[in-house]
Order: structure tokens, then sequence, then C-alpha cells
């Protein structure tokens, strides 16, 4: 069978079927397969207009449910039509604070000029420093909403917040749907779809957590990105035509869009890089298809570039490295001639080399530009795998947040009572498999000859294994590995994850080989009732669970952070510069538009060390030299919190004040074994020692403000 599947062209140019297109149905009735694309091909049966009318139908209804379920979660966790402006602003926690900040400061400009232009010459963000937000921060998503709602005509009856947080929970409609189309597109059946979207909806603790963090970038990025790998799905469809272009500016406009709206983009593209090289190097791909990729992914990053006044960390970015050093190298001849094992040495050394000179044209790059932003997400996977020093600060901080650790097992026991998982398993075991089949078998055979035999065998190599079905199982793959390496980045894998397990369920290929095994003729029947009764036991589960879950009614409560806000709006200088954590400086920029002297957004060298300096007021230092810190950044005010300094989360090694000695090269806290070199402190620590009121202390500084939470206290300079 895979031989008679992986024939080549014939005589007079006939192209054999690929994989799977034995297994369609011939009849047009309504359950005859039709993809999305199909209409625009000249497919106007009725059958055809009815059948995909209910399919784009259900993908819209599926994506006003996911939309509307997860307002109703942050309404009904929150009660945020009832609170206050500054509880609202509040629930807006660490860097979501902050992002949403600069919305709010492009509102309150007097004219969208003097905003952008107060964006471009910041000064409030960080303090003795004049920053370019626009070119540090990926914050146009805030100023294109801000201008849009000063040129609606909704400002009468939509609060700013309120258009604010519902474009972002569009945006999860939006995911939705392109979720359902890639596994329409993979399938040939809009019910993979449906599952798709059941499926993202139900573990919505492990596809999602917009209803509680709204302005993180990735929650603005992940749609655009889904909407990528369907224009991919749709490029890389073998039947493909009259939308090639189309799919094109497509797939461009959707790399452009996911690059403009988060920090991490580099990255992401280079792990899809990583699997366009992977097919290009089994032959799974044309020439044309990797070219194009190539170039959709190079030129949405130098756009982006463009926009962000010449962000020198892009053009430092390792995946632009790759591409090149792959162009570099591409002249190279022989690659795909000789015997398997041939083959495969060839390809090793050849994947060596594009490594070898990716890491040498990256590090040149960063050399002549002076690039040192991202080297702390470097210091992290070096140390996260033992490879580097691991009392490096900013290392250590990443490492000890959950969210960048592995995967925790109760996430895969989740997924598996959604009954996502083992469809999801049974899938990827098998298509894979003969995805590898494929792969080898094409490996084994010579591509020498003439030119047109060669070109001949190449067209017939992408009929063989479709390469649409072929780049998404690499992606689930490619990033479930990274899921499970660091948990934050289980958010890109757990939606696709749902489509390539709906795509398992519906496809023909996976039944057609079960069936076939039982000597049974019923696949056309079981694709179409497994997906529907699978909905069907879902819903009979779950239903009354997410009724029960959205019956919940909580209200938004943080007296200590509300009273803190509220002094420092009315009782402080309105230039005031604070200096504190991270998260809590977010909520100050927010709440009262105060001047921070650091702030969540890590990527750039002097912040971060400005922050692990700002920190040190909770490590074992003189009240000397923690003045003389503060006084170097232009501190007024300094906000001490009691969950910092008495920190319990963490374990013993991973709690911020443990941080800061071990950088400092003092011994931790608390029972437990130490590393020899380390030494005891010569003075307390600091934000206990300040509340004695001590004259060492008191002399420097002086309490304004305290509550249960937080202790406030004033630089004397300005007393």
């Amino acid at each position: 069978n895979m031989t008679a599947l992986r024939q080549r062209k014939g005589s007079k140019g006939k192209e054999h079927p690929p994989l799977g297109a034995d297994f369609q149905p011939q009849q047009t009735n309504c359950c005859t397969d039709h993809h999305p694309e199909k209409m625009l091909h000249g497919d106007w049966s009725w059958g055809a207009i009815v059948w995909t009318s209910v399919g784009w139908s259900v993908s819209v209804g599926l994506g006003l449910l996911c939309c509307i379920y997860v307002a109703m979660l942050h309404e009904n966790d929150l009660w945020f039509s009832n609170i206050r402006e500054v509880e609202r602003e509040i629930s807006f926690r660490t860097e979501c604070g902050l992002y949403y900040s600069y919305y709010k400061q492009m509102l309150q400009a007097p004219s969208i000029q003097e905003g952008l232009s107060d964006l471009i010459h910041d000064n409030l963000t960080e303090s003795k420093r004049t920053i370019n937000l626009l070119q540090r921060m990926n914050i146009y998503q805030e100023v294109f909403l801000s201008v849009l709602y000063k040129l609606l005509p909704i400002q009468s009856y939509l609060e700013p917040v309120y258009f604010y947080i519902y474009t972002v929970f569009t945006l999860q409609a939006v995911y939705v749907i392109a979720l359902y189309l890639t596994a329409w597109l993979l399938s040939g059946s809009w019910l993979a779809g449906a599952l798709t979207g059941v499926w993202y909806i139900l573990n919505r603790v492990d596809t999602t957590r917009v209803e509680f963090t709204i302005s993180l970038r990735e929650n603005w990025s992940l749609p655009f990105l889904a909407l990528q790998v369907t224009a991919i799905t749709c490029y890389l469809r073998p039947q493909l035509t009259s939308l090639q272009q189309v799919m094109v500016w497509l797939m461009y406009v959707m790399t452009f869009c996911f690059c403009l709206t988060w920090q991490f983009n580099q990255f992401i593209l280079l792990v899809q890089a990583l699997i366009i090289y992977t097919l290009d190097c089994v032959d799974f791909l044309t020439t044309t298809q990797v070219t194009t990729l190539y170039l959709v992914q190079v030129s949405g990053l130098l756009s982006v570039w463009l926009l962000q006044f010449c962000n020198s960390m892009i053009l430092g970015s390792l995946v632009l490295s790759f591409i090149v050093s792959v162009y570099c190298l591409i002249a190279q001849t022989g690659l795909k001639t000789g015997g398997l094992l041939v083959r495969i040495r060839k390809l090793l050394l050849h994947s060596a080399m594009v490594l070898l000179l990716t890491f040498t044209i990256n590090y040149l790059a960063k050399k002549a530009l002076q690039l040192r932003s991202d080297e702390h997400i470097f210091k992290f996977i070096k140390s996260k795998f033992a490879l580097g020093a691991t009392r490096d600060f900013d290392a250590s901080l990443y490492l000890c947040e959950e969210a960048f650790g592995l995967l925790p097992l109760d996430t895969l026991e989740r997924l598996a009572g959604t009954l996502l998982l083992y469809p999801y398993r049974l899938a990827l075991m098998f298509y894979v498999s003969l995805l590898s089949f494929s792969a080898l078998l094409d490996l084994s055979r010579s591509k020498g000859g003439s030119t047109e035999e060669r070109k001949g065998a190449a067209e017939g190599r992408a009929v063989a294994f479709r390469p649409d079905v072929a780049y998404n199982l690499l992606h689930t793959l490619f990033f479930g590995l990274l899921a499970f390496s660091t948990m934050r980045m289980k958010y890109i894998w757990t939606g696709h994850m749902c489509a390539v397990a709906a795509y398992g369920v519906c496809g023909t290929e996976l039944w057609t080989s079960l069936l076939t095994t039982l000597r049974c003729n019923i696949k056309g029947l079981v694709r179409y009732a497994v997906p529907l009764a699978m909905i069907c036991c879902l819903y009979y589960k779950f239903w009354p669970k997410l009724m029960e879950e959205l019956s919940e009614l909580r209200e938004f409560y943080d007296p200590d952070t509300v009273e803190l806000m509220t002094w420092i709006s009315t009782k402080t200088p309105k230039h005031a510069v604070f200096a504190g954590s991270m998260q809590l400086l977010a909520g100050i920029k927010l709440c009262t538009g105060r001047v921070l002297t650091n702030h969540p957004h890590y990527e750039d060298k002097d912040l971060r060390e400005r922050t692990r300096q700002v920190y040190q007021v909770y490590a074992r230092l003189s009240p000397e030299d923690v003045y003389e810190i503060l006084k170097a950044v232009g501190t007024d005010y300094v906000v001490l919190e009691n969950s910092i300094c008495y920190e319990r989360r963490h374990r013993r090694g991973c709690r911020l004040r443990d941080l800061l000695d071990l950088a400092n090269g003092h011994i931790m806290d608390g029972p437990g074994e130490n590393d020899p070199d380390l030494v005891p402190a010569s003075h307390p620590r600091f934000c206990e020692a300040i509340k004695t009121d001590t004259t060492a202390y008191t002399a420097l500084f002086t309490r304004t403000f305290q509550n249960k939470t937080f202790h406030v206290y004033r630089d004397l300079r300005n007393k």
C-alpha cells in the first residue's frame, strides 16, 4: 500500500493523490468532505454550499461561546462591573498593569500626536532616563486601541476599560476559529473543528489564562500565531492553486501581527524555522515552499524592526541568524544524492554546519550591535539545563517561578479527563510513524540523475505524504517539547494539540488503517459517529460543571493596596519617584501615574541591573549602602512589602531575599545547608531593621505610610 501511495508521476504527467486521498467518499451528500476553500475553487453544488455554511456558522458560534465564557468568568471573579476604578486598575496585576497604563496614558493625552510623542520620549517609566517605549516594548496594540476608541463614536456608552478587555476576549474567539479551521483543513470535516473548539473551551485552565491576565502579550499574539498556522496549512495543501498568493500575503500579515504584539516572537519563529528546515531536509517541501516560508518570517520580523525604530534585539535574533546560515550553505551540492546512510550522514553534517554558522553569525551580530538585551534568557536556559552559573540573580529569578519550570504532571491528568490526551497520543503515534517511514523511504532513494528526473522526484515527493499534515505534526511535536521544558509555553502547545487530536478522530487515514485491520467496511459511518458521540459525551459530563463554575460569584478585595494607591494619589507630588518591587510599581504607574525606578518589562540590561540594585532593600546591607543605591536612581519614596520581606510562598533558596543573599555571597535565612563559600552578613536585613526606628535608619529615612501589607519610607532629602 505504501509503495502504491508513493508512486511518482507517470509518463502522461498524471499526479497520484496524496496520502489518504483514496479513502475519501466519492458521492456528494451531507457527509461529503468539503474543505473551507473548496467553494473558492468553483464547487458551488448545493451540498457544498449548505455543508460549508454550516461549518463556518459552527466555527463562529464556538468562537463567540469561548469569548462570552471567559468574559463571564472575569466578571464573576472580580464583580468587575461594580467595583471602583482604582480597584479595576489594581486587578491588572504585575506587567499587565504596566501595559494597560500606556493605553490609559494615550487616552488621557490631549491629542493622538502628543500621546505618541510622550511614548517616544517617556521619562516616567524609568527615573533619570528618557526612553522610547515604542522601541523597547510591544505596546502598539495599546496605541491602536486607544486611537480607535477616540475615533469611534462609542465613548458615551462604552467605558475605555471595557473596550480594552472586550477586544482581548474577542481575540480568544479568533483563536478558537483559527484552530477550528486548521482541524477542518487537515481532516476535511468541520466536525473536527467543532471537536477542537469544544476541547479548547473545556481545557481552559491549560489552553488560556486570559480571564485573569488580560494584558499579557501572549493573549494578544497567540490568536495571530494560530491564524498564521492556519494560513500555512492552507498554503501547503497539495490541491491549492488560486489561493496560493492570497495565503502568502495572509501568512505575512499574521506573522507581522504576531511579532508586533509579543517580545518573545523570535524564539517562537526560531522553532518554526527549525520545523521548516526539518521538512526541507527530508524533502517534504518544495524549494519554492521553503523559500516562501522563510521569506515570510524574515519580512515579518523586518517590518516590526522598522516599526520599533530599528530595535537591535530583532536584528540580533537567533531566527534571523539561522535563516541566513541556511541560505549561506544552501549551495552545497550532493546533499540529496546517495543511499540512506550516506544521505543521513550528509544531512547530519550539514545540520551541524548550519548550527555552528548560526551561532557564529549571531555572536558577531550581537558584538557589532553591542546587544545584551536578551542575555538573561540565555542565562536562564543555561542554568535550567545546568550549563551555567546557578547564582545569577536574573536566571534564578526565572528559575524560581513556577511558570518557567517543567510541565506539571497534573496537566496531563486534566487533559486526559476531557478525553483529549488519548486521541492525541494515538494520532501522534500513528502519523509520526507514518511520517518517519515515508521520510526514510524517501531518503533511501538516490536523487541523482538529470535535472528533469530530480525535479520530477521532488514534485512526486510533495504528494506522497501531505506536507500540510507533516508541518502540523512537527509543529505539535516541537512545541510540545517546549511546553514540557517550560510550563509557560504550554499555551502555545495545548491549543494546537486540540486541533491535532480532532484530526486524528475525524481524519480518514487512522480509521482506514484500523478498520482495514479489523476487516470492517464502516469507516464512513465511524468517522462521523465517533466525533459526534464524543461531543455528546463531553456535553453530558461537563456542561453542568461549566454552569456551576459560572454561578460562582466573587468580588475583588484588596483593601491594603487600594489604601496605598489612594494615599499615593492624594498625598505625594505628581512627579515623585517610587522604588519597590517590579510588580507593585507597575500598579503604581497605572493607578497614580508616578515615576518609577524599575518595572516588570525585563528586556533591557541596564534595567535588570537597576532592579537588582533596588531590590537590595530586601538584602542585608547597611542603611548607608541602601541610601546610596536609592539616591543613585533618584528615589523619593521606597515601598517595602511584608509579603516579600517575610516571604514563605517559595521554598528556601527561591525566596527573593535568598536570591539576593546568594548573589551577594551571604548565608541564607532559616534552617538548611549553605554552600561553604557563603559568609555571614555584617548587617541585618534592611526591610526588617528599618522598622526598628533606630538612629542609623531614621537619620536617612522617615516612615510616611504603613498598613498591614506596605511600609512607605521617604528620603529625608525631600523632608
